[in-house]
């Protein structure tokens, strides 16, 4: 603890001196921030090009007889495709490498490079309509909570690359087109001020608005400076409206703070201008403005939310925009929109007049809260009017829309599995990997692979993922497989496999070690189950998961439930598995997260945990009554990241327990010679030291854990770096680490289900990482290969009466 203390000494910022003590100045001295800045990482498309080629299919489940599409970047002038069946990802060379079968197919060929770019930003965009060229003047009105505002030391988690550090205009309500200096728009100008451009002018407040803070940093922005963003704030509102009368050319912008405290940053100024309105013909945009006229994507984008922007066609009167300050629409809008409505999608809903409805480009977060939610109602299907604002991020993407660069149509006598396009450019190889799921079952075995875990930390130019921050320092709620996931490949840890393997790339441990062993293994994935529920289960006999099947919808969830009640059977081959309650739009290309009070990345904001995809509530299973130890017997305790020493580099083994040598245990353990110490000394994949580590479950009756349950084994102890979950710790404690917590451990457990149904938890995301040793013939595959030849046989389970 000395030295923690010593460190956090070292970094805290200094504390500014009060008001009238001693050596003060004699004015008062208004509260500013001062906690540390975040690390400025290297923008996401510098980030992807680095990579020299990169690419995606169009989807990431296909059948015999479908096509998919292959969408592929690269400056190269050509770049290689071909057609690879994968079962092991890891180039580690302390294991097998990467294997990969290549699939004769038409496609697989030299093609001409082409250099395509992330069409970053968030925005609403309406088609261009005579209601909104005014000709005698109008109004436009909003509501904002601006993150980002230049020059500004009150949001201390955004980036230097955003407009606080790095100026510039951002478009609120626009008809704007900066190189022609046509049409209008409502802006936060380059010194944070609300502005209205109109002709060749620009009139401003020439007061700078207080940002919104969408998150506090949390203490790791003084140890390592990269935040872990709590939502805790619904402040930071203000009202706006600029205004142009044609007739005597007459400016009014406003911009008034929603706030019960005083506040000096309201502004009202009036101007006459010299120029005349020249309408443009773009769509008009929200938070964005148009570059050039006919740009096929938009600049200028806004961080922050916005609410019930309106447009009229006349220049309000004090009396009218006070009103509407108040919250009272002014009478006869021309165009009014209303984010409350159809928020399960991008429609935008147009109030004012038929016709105009929106669109919602690249995911700006729906069901957020407005300026005058009440702070009582948490659950927006209950007045969804309360939450009639989006959060627009200058960093958010929904679809890469890039050009398809060939179409492979998948032959009928394809063999399930892991399929990727392997392009390969000036020595540089990327694979854009999807899987082949068979047209109708062929095994009684079907591995799931956990796709939606896969787009929860599915990264994109080093960020996107669902544990990125934006760069307003709010977490990403959604992700979209339309875009090159670059962890969602082999070699995702190097070509010579440096690194931890995650994900994807440990899951191609167990992928190989079912392959090595031929075993006959139908390949479906979490949006199958999502998609077509029990049915895709129904006739398996055997369902494996993989290393990690942390996020789970409720289709998959009480699919795989009501599979067990029936006789199923589960080899839960991970650890930290269906813990986070994800939802997907209708069209299941996106990934929704409302995280909240769990061992995260970001917290989001009270009153924003409900999905508005599906309108369900979000956060952990274990908080909608449904922990994991009610389907597995376990559910996540522990993990080895985050202890101020840093995160464990060590796993550990694990002990047999009595229960192991019971009729109903001892089966699991046939020719394996260890009773204490199981995987120990034995190399892996991931850190060394045993198959328990990474993050591990435990079994726990109070939290559903069924009285049938037999603890075949325990890791054991571990030290200080493994920590308690955050969810189980109702107050700072000094007993959080391994070294002095008994909850800290995995438990190898087995637990029955009605008509023999069962489930094997390994409860260790490193269980696998052992696997290869002597060509996948150790302690950890007889274990393993065991249950799934005892599950699979369809024969009761010894001692399950």
């Amino acid at each position: 603890m000395l030295a923690v203390g010593i460190l956090v000494a070292a970094v805290l910022p200094a504390q500014s001196q009060a008001a009238g003590a001693p050596g003060a100045n004699a004015s008062p001295v208004n509260y500013v921030p001062d906690e540390p800045l975040p690390t400025e990482p290297v923008p996401p498309q510098e980030q992807l090009d680095r990579l020299g080629i990169s690419g995606y299919p169009d989807r990431l489940s296909v059948e015999p007889g479908e096509s998919v599409k292959i969408m592929a970047s690269t400056k190269a002038k050509a770049f290689k495709s071909t057609i690879v069946r994968v079962s092991h990802g890891d180039a580690d060379p302390a294991g097998p490498g990467v294997k990969e079968q290549v699939i004769d197919a038409p496609v697989n060929r030299t093609y001409p490079g082409a250099d395509q770019r992330l069409p970053l930003g968030s925005y609403v965009t309406v088609p261009d309509d005579d209601r909104l060229r005014p000709d005698d003047g109008f109004t436009l009105t909003a509501w904002v909570a601006p993150s980002t505002i230049p020059g500004s030391p009150y949001n201390r988690t955004a980036l230097k690359r955003t407009p606080v550090g790095t100026p510039r205009a951002q478009g609120l309500v626009t008809k704007w087109s900066e190189a022609d200096k046509r049409g209008y728009g409502l802006f936060i100008d380059e010194t944070g001020a609300a502005a209205l451009r109109i002709g060749g002018e620009s009139v401003s407040t020439g007061v700078k608005l207080k940002p919104w803070a969408p998150a506090m940093g949390g203490p790791e922005m003084y140890f390592n400076k990269n935040p872990r963003p709590q939502h805790v704030n619904n402040s930071g509102w203000y009202f706006v409206a600029a205004s142009y009368d044609a007739r005597t050319r007459q400016v009014t912008v406003t911009q008034r703070p929603v706030s019960t405290a005083p506040d000096d940053s309201g502004a009202t100024v009036t101007k006459r201008i010299g120029g005349d309105l020249r309408h443009s013909a773009d769509p008009l945009l929200m938070a964005a403005y148009w570059n050039r006229s006919g740009d096929d994507h938009p600049a200028g984008f806004y961080n922050g939310k916005i609410e019930s922007p309106a447009l009229y066609d006349r220049a309000l009167g004090k009396r009218e925009l006070d009103a509407a300050a108040k919250g009272r629409t002014a009478s006869r809008p021309s165009a009014a929109w209303d984010f409350s409505k159809h928020m399960s999608g991008d429609k935008v809903a147009s109030t004012g007049s038929r016709g105009l409805d929106g669109r919602a480009v690249n995911l700006p977060v729906r069901a957020m809260t407005s300026h005058s939610w009440d702070r009582k109602t948490m659950n927006y299907n209950q007045d969804p009017k309360q939450w009639g604002a989006m959060h627009f991020h200058e960093d958010d993407l929904g679809d890469a829309a890039w050009k398809p660069t060939f179409t492979w149509k998948v032959p009928e006598n394809a063999r399930s599995g892991v399929y990727a396009a392997r392009l390969e450019a000036d020595g540089k190889v990327y694979h854009a990997t999807f899987v082949v799921r068979p047209k109708k079952r062929t095994s009684k075995i079907a591995m799931l692979v956990p796709t939606l875990t896969y787009l929860a930390y599915g990264q994109t130019g080093g960020t996107m993922s669902q544990y990125s921050d934006h760069a307003d320092g709010s977490g990403y709620v959604y992700s979209s497989q339309r875009r090159p996931i670059q962890n969602l490949r082999s070699l995702t840890t190097g070509p010579k496999g440096e690194g931890r393997p995650w994900a994807f790339e440990a899951d191609t441990h167990i992928f190989d070690w079912l392959e090595t062993k031929k075993y006959n293994v139908d390949y479906i994935t979490d949006h199958d189950v999502d998609r077509e529920g029990r049915k895709i289960l129904d006739g398996y006999q055997t369902v494996i998961t993989g290393t990690h099947p942390e996020y789970i919808s409720t289709t998959e969830f009480e699919s795989i439930k009501g599979w067990l009640n029936d006789g199923g059977r589960l080899m839960y081959l991970g650890g930290n598995g269906f813990y986070w309650v994800t939802a997907l739009d209708k069209s299941r290309t996106y990934t929704e997260l409302r995280r909240h009070d769990g061992t995260e990345a970001w917290q989001a904001a009270p009153g924003e945990y409900y999905h508005s995809t599906d309108g369900e509530y979000g956060g952990l299973w274990r908080f909608r009554g449904t922990p994991p130890q009610e389907l597995l017997g376990v559910g996540f305790s522990a993990q080895g990241f985050g202890n101020p020493t840093g995160s464990a580099q060590y796993n550990k083994p694990f002990d047999r327990s009595e229960a192991s040598y019971s009729e109903a245990g001892a089966w699991v353990f046939d020719g394996v010679s260890k009773k204490d110490g199981i995987g120990e000394g034995l190399p892996s994949l991931q850190s060394p030291g045993g198959p328990m580590g990474e993050e591990v479950d435990r079994v726990d009756y109070s939290l559903g854990t069924p009285a049938n349950a037999i603890v075949l084994g325990t890791s054991q102890r571990f030290g200080e770096q493994y920590m308690h979950v955050v969810e189980e710790i109702n107050t700072s404690s000094l007993f959080e680490g391994g070294n002095t917590n008994p909850m800290v451990r995995g438990d190898v457990t087995l637990i029955h289900y009605p008509k023999g149904g069962a489930v094997f938890s390994a409860s260790s995301m490193v269980w696998s990482g052992q696997f290869f040793h002597n060509d996948y013939n150790n302690d950890l595959t007889r274990i393993t290969e065991n249950v799934l030849n005892k599950f699979t046989s369809g024969a009761a389970l010894p001692g399950a009466g």
